[in-house]
């Protein structure tokens, strides 16, 4: 995964959310998994490297992208970081709370005593002073710079997280998975909502609608997911914990959407769908947002790509919505 985040930056990302992890580290997946020929379809869950794996990839894109940095894009005091890391877990807070997850997101936090994050920092130093080939096209004072790079990179590198939720994940559970983050982890903590939240008939009105009527759905598996107006009441309540201690919690809108497997190109009968066909329902659950939320809620803005909206609770980064669409 290092190379994928190492190419991300170098095609213009900086907000970069980790690929999410889960206890079940050791997943035996039926290939392919994902057909993204033109909206996404994946079956797989999270990612198939162990956790100790994962952690050392982003350990070394982490290095990487410092790097970089360094070389290609120099930062001055003012100006802060090109890239942001972003954790990402799943599934339960059960999952969460054992010692493999436990060490996984305390690596992220500080691995000053990882010896992954020592190697390469050592690994780096001896590139440096070696590798010639490092300085050709760096002017002077960036060259003291780079010798310096090795011992100024932090070992921190997450102050927030994501948590990603299965479809048919309950409600409850997803408030205690974000309070913990929040209370016990101290972290910045940002919640995928599904579109599940608008309720069966508004998704299969707005597939039809949109001319994605071949997408097959469940209503069975919108009976247990988190409604629109459940969400709003734990959002609130989640924003008190936030406040005191100080941090940002947001939403994302929204995950993905369970559907059926109609191509059968992938194994088994059901799939996740993402990309181009699910932006009506963020959209739509955006405009729902601000029809009932608040006044005193900042507008949604868009974070990243048009493929995702997110509804920043705390310092809006960028000017409120002029209009407020009706749900």
């Amino acid at each position: 995964m290092a190379q994928n985040i190492i190419t991300a930056w170098l095609t213009g990302g900086s907000f970069i959310e980790l690929k999410k992890v889960q206890i079940l580290d050791k997943l035996e997946l039926e290939k392919p998994c994902i057909d993204a020929q033109d909206e996404g379809f994946n079956t797989e869950w999270s990612t198939e490297f162990t956790l100790v794996k994962t952690a050392d990839e982003y350990l070394k894109a982490w290095f990487a992208l410092w790097l970089l940095e360094c070389l290609f894009a120099p930062r001055t005091p003012e100006q802060g970081r090109s890239f942001i890391f972003n954790m990402s877990v799943g599934y339960d807070l059960k999952g969460i709370q054992q010692a493999p997850m436990q060490t996984f997101i305390a690596t992220l936090m500080d691995a000053a005593n990882s010896p992954a994050f020592q190697r390469y920092r050592q690994t780096l130093a001896q590139w440096i002073a070696n590798v010639d080939t490092l300085f050709d096209g760096v002017v002077h004072h960036a060259r003291t710079a780079l010798a310096k790079l090795p011992v100024r990179i932090p070992s921190r590198l997450v102050t927030g997280v994501t948590l990603s939720t299965m479809h048919g994940c309950p409600p409850d559970e997803i408030e205690a998975i974000c309070r913990y983050m929040l209370e016990e982890k101290g972290l910045h903590t940002f919640v995928k909502l599904s579109p599940t939240l608008l309720g069966y008939a508004r998704v299969r009105e707005i597939l039809d609608g949109c001319g994605f009527d071949y997408i097959q759905l469940k209503e069975s598996s919108f009976l247990h997911d988190l409604p629109l107006d459940r969400a709003l009441g734990m959002l609130e309540r989640l924003l008190v914990p936030a406040l005191q201690q100080g941090l940002e919690f947001g939403v994302k809108l929204t995950n993905t959407l369970g559907a059926g497997n109609h191509k059968h190109s992938l194994p088994g009968d059901e799939c996740t769908c993402w990309g181009g066909r699910c932006f009506p329902f963020r959209l739509t659950s955006q405009r729902c947002y601000h029809a009932i939320s608040k006044e005193s809620c900042p507008s949604p803005i868009p974070a990243g790509p048009v493929s995702s909206i997110s509804v920043r609770f705390m310092k809006p980064v960028f000017i409120p919505l002029p209009w407020r669409p009706i749900c």
